[in-house]
């Protein structure tokens, strides 16, 4: 396919391959001389069943065929260029230029058409704009290709089990036409999800269009899904195509489908079951070829509930599911996803280069990440814009996991020393009976522990509290944690 691609780039500005069919011999013969005379290779056909067959046979860049002829009309040899060569331009040549023949001319993806006796400028002049279309059409798909070659398939970053399985289930669903619904917390990577499916299925070469149903206006939000006709609405100035035209041959995203309202779902349901859109402002059905994907962190059971959700729409996206796990539920990927992220954004990183810290690792690990992968990427990004050289420190991660990290810190250092207090009261009996005072290490911890306790565990604001150097405070923590490892030391 990248070969033919490169070899129709190359045509482009020289010649088109077209068929034309009409049943008057005058026509015929006229078209035999000029079609070449103004450059482009031509194969003239007395009928519309001989137009068929030589379809099967051949490949064009646009038919052009006269509505009515003996044994099988203009519409029919349409219909089989649409069924075995959709990217064909049609062209119709009629003598009964009528409302209803434009608009049969256009629920069957004609490019344009021309009235008898029409001028060989006219024709000349059609032909010019289906090769500007192709051309744009193969500069887009070029460009296409050379962005999936440049970043490569879509990844999905892991190797924990619940990965494992769900990468499985992916290339499972992808090789099927099946209407996909992705559940997961926000930040999970649903649309990756989406893009996987569609990057492993035989549409990888049509497009794939996104849209975040919460993101749009509820007034606008039908537009942007059907498309609208010229006047349909105030500010409908012109005919606007909807995302299912734009994705047709290829896959939609549906991003947040719970954020549908009531009346969107009622057209999503039956696009659905049949294949067919309307624009707003438009009576006539346009059919597509559209495979659709949906997503949510909501529960659209308890939506449905509480009836704002339709129970049909959710059992025809409910097909087949897929869960995304939180972070919480794949730690052991973490370190794998920093890696990721930090090679995203840096041209090179030497070979043996540690990218974290054992103690910001520690702290990220420790971290409950609500915000899940997409919190941890601009965790990463955060980091890298202060960091002037690998490793990632602990100063280097956002004040939120920092905090995260002092309070746990802090909680297991009072832990401990309350648990070393006790052991020793229970042992010796002494200190409360006595009365005797603790000697100035025990103060001193005491001391440091409660400023800890005071700031939530925020070492800055304790050593300037207790007016020491941060420096100083880390080594008497350190000190405090020797201690509590080898107790003759104390």
């Amino acid at each position: 396919m990248q070969r033919n691609e490169e070899a129709n780039e190359s045509s482009i500005g020289r010649s088109l391959r077209v068929l034309f069919a009409d049943d008057e011999p005058s026509i015929q013969e006229l078209m035999r001389l000029e079609l070449p005379r103004l450059g482009h290779e031509a194969t003239i056909c007395p009928d519309g069943l001989t137009a068929m067959a030589v379809l099967d046979e051949n490949e064009f860049d646009c038919v052009i065929v006269d509505l009515d002829m003996p044994g099988a009309g203009g519409l029919d040899v349409i219909r089989r260029v649409r069924e075995i060569a959709p990217d064909t331009e049609s062209v119709i040549i009629t003598g009964k230029s009528t409302l209803e023949t434009a608009v049969a001319g256009l629920r069957h993806g004609v490019f344009d058409y021309l009235s008898k006796p029409c001028k060989l400028v006219e024709i000349e002049a059609v032909l010019q704009r289906v090769r500007t279309k192709r051309a744009m059409t193969l500069k887009v798909r070029s460009l296409e290709r050379r962005v999936r070659q440049a970043e490569g398939r879509m990844q999905l970053v892991g190797e924990s089990s619940v990965i494992d399985q769900m990468q499985s289930l992916v290339a499972k669903v992808a090789a099927s036409e099946a209407t996909v619904l992705v559940r997961g917390e926000t930040g999970t990577g649903k649309e990756l999800v989406a893009r996987a499916i569609h990057e492993l299925s035989h549409r990888v070469d049509g497009p794939l269009v996104t849209v975040n149903c919460g993101g749009l206006p509820e007034q606008l939000v039908e537009s942007e899904l059907f498309g609208h006709r010229r006047g349909a609405f105030t500010g409908a100035s012109e005919h606007r195509a909807g995302l299912f035209e734009v994705a047709n041959g290829g896959t939609l995203f549906l991003d947040e489908v719970g954020e549908l309202p009531p009346a969107l779902q009622s057209r999503l349901l039956r696009v659905l079951e049949s294949g067919e859109i309307r624009r707003v402002g438009d009576n006539h059905p346009i059919i597509v070829d559209v495979r659709v994907v949906c997503a949510t962190h909501r529960s659209l059971e308890e939506m449905v509930s509480s009836g704002d959700f339709r129970e049909d729409l959710l059992f025809r996206l409910n097909t087949f599911e897929i869960s995304v796990p939180s972070l919480r539920e794949r730690m052991s990927d973490l370190l794998l996803l920093t890696k990721h992220f930090v090679e995203q954004r840096k041209d090179i990183i030497p070979a043996g280069t540690h990218i974290m810290t054992d103690e910001a690792t520690e702290i990220m690990q420790q971290y409950n990440w609500p915000g899940n992968v997409r919190e941890l990427a601009n965790c990463v990004e955060h980091a890298l814009v202060l960091c002037d050289e690998l490793p990632i420190c602990t100063e280097h991660l956002p004040p939120r996991i920092q905090r995260a990290g002092e309070k746990l810190v802090y909680s297991s250092l009072i832990d401990t020393s309350s648990e070393k207090e006790k052991a020793a009261a229970d042992a010796t009996g002494e200190c409360e009976r006595t009365n005797e005072p603790q000697n100035l290490k025990q103060i001193e911890m005491q001391a440091i522990l409660d400023s800890l306790g005071r700031n939530e565990g925020n070492k800055s604001r304790t050593a300037d509290e207790l007016g020491i150097s941060l420096k100083t405070l880390y080594n008497k923590l350190n000190q405090l944690e020797s201690t509590e490892t080898n107790p003759e030391a104390a």
